[in-house]
């Protein structure tokens, strides 16, 4: 008697039907507020996102110039985590005033 082997079939991920298969991206957008300064907002970013000190310099410039900044642009779970980390870093302890961290919003990055 023999054995007839066959290959498996295997159908490939595709994700949802209609989808490119491309993973969405999501920014991770610094919100402004008159509670905390320049160095607070430089010194956050290059902590948390690894920025040059000239990135998040210029991060600072736009929050405070029209009230929102992309800070990175990843995958939503990595958005949502850098988000966090704005949220928890505390307040500026440079300005009495700062009762707390920085604002942070995660929005689908536009293809």
């Amino acid at each position: 008697m023999a054995i007839e082997l066959t290959r498996p079939l295997v159908e490939e991920e595709s994700g949802t039907s209609g989808q490119t298969g491309e993973v969405p991206l999501y920014h991770v957008v610094l919100l402004d507020d008159d509670e905390h300064t320049y160095d607070y907002v430089v010194e956050m970013l290059t902590k948390i996102f690894c920025l040059s000190v000239d990135a998040a310099f210029r991060n600072a410039i736009e929050v405070d110039t029209t009230g929102r900044t992309i800070v990175i642009t990843c995958e939503r779970e990595q958005a949502e985590f850098g988000r966090d980390q704005i949220h928890a870093y505390g307040a500026d302890p440079r300005m009495e005033v700062s009762k707390g961290s920085m604002s942070a919003i995660v929005e689908p990055a536009a293809r």
